[in-house]
């Protein structure tokens, strides 16, 4: 196909189009003739990407085409029709395909908490390094325990949550750096790791767990999805696959930033966990049994409606027509 052939003979079809699309009063005649021109610059367009893929000329057709179409069916769906959609489709397929990644984190995690404790407890001189023996004896014995109620529930709900919300968000749409996310995750698992091997030091090991575990489970499962969420952006962008290196990031950053939504309710959850429930007098099976419900409602709407949700062809990106029709590869 000559494309520019096809311009010239075009042109004045598809200004015309354009001229239709930006009017504001259409009769029936009109209308039918927007109907036919927007057919043909479809038409048109496919044969654009088909021969000679992205081009200039297909985009300002694509342009055109998408003013016709808002013209054409008016308003977007209705916020009650868009909001299900989110939930019971785009989120959980987008959080579903993070799934092996979450996991290969959960693992490092640990060991690296785990390590980090061990070699320092290993080695006196290593603790004195963390803060005079007071200090650290103060930390075990009492600001460890009473952090959870310095302040009140609402207050201290509202405070984890912020922070731990912002530090998700940060490690999605920082992703793309490939040196935020793990920065973000190296930095909690070493400070967790030195808080343990204060807590261990000074006998203290089980409060550690115990205060960790009733809010703990849900909240690091969200920054480790969060976490795992940046580095596919990073991957999108390193290793585009046969499509080009910006459509693969904008289809990747559209799926993914409905994760930081999604994680920013989840650690809500947590929030209110960890300033309600941490603190309470209750047995701790009890509050520890709280927090695991609480991460298995997160991962049975992770996996379990996020594979059905993927096996339906769902991503977590938008519909064509909501994101554009995007540019024909071979293979």
């Amino acid at each position: 196909m000559d494309l520019d052939a096809l311009t010239t003979a075009r042109r004045d079809e598809w200004r015309r189009l354009d001229e239709l699309s930006k009017a504001r009063g259409l009769d029936g005649a009109a209308v039918d003739e927007l109907v036919a021109r927007y057919q043909s610059a479809s038409a048109d367009l496919a044969d654009i990407k088909t021969s000679a893929g992205r081009t200039p000329q297909g985009d300002h057709v694509s342009t055109m085409l998408s003013r016709a179409r808002l013209r054409l069916t008016g308003a977007s769906d209705n916020v009650l029709r868009q909001v299900p959609r989110f939930f019971v489709n785009q989120l959980p397929a987008a959080l579903y395909q993070l799934r092996w990644t979450v996991l290969v984190l959960v693992i490092a995690f640990v060991g690296i908490v785990w390590g980090t404790a061990a070699w320092i407890v290993s080695d006196p001189a290593l603790v004195a390094t963390l803060g005079d023996e007071y200090q650290m004896e103060q930390y075990a014995e009492e600001d460890f325990v009473d952090y959870y109620s310095d302040h009140s529930e609402a207050m201290f709900g509202a405070m984890v949550w912020s922070n731990n919300a912002w530090i998700a968000v940060q490690s999605v749409l920082f992703g793309i750096t490939g040196v935020w996310p793990v920065y973000v995750f190296v930095q909690n698992a070493v400070g967790l790791g030195t808080s343990a091997a204060i807590m261990f030091e000074y006998d203290r090991g089980a409060d550690f767990v115990l205060y960790i575990l009733p809010h703990g489970q849900l909240e690091m499962t969200s920054i480790f999805v969060a976490v795992a969420a940046g580095l596919h952006m990073f991957w999108a962008w390193v290793v585009p696959g046969p499509r080009g290196r910006l459509d693969a990031l904008a289809s990747q950053g559209r799926a993914l930033s409905t994760v930081a939504i999604g994680l920013v309710l989840s650690l809500a959850v947590s929030g209110v966990v960890e300033g309600w429930v941490t603190r309470q007098d209750w047995p701790w099976v009890i509050k520890i049994g709280i927090g695991t419900l609480a991460l298995a409602a997160f991962l049975v709407y992770m996996l379990v409606l996020g594979r059905r949700a993927h096996a339906a062809g769902e991503t977590g990106d938008l519909t064509e027509y909501e994101a554009g029709t995007p540019r024909l590869v071979a293979g």
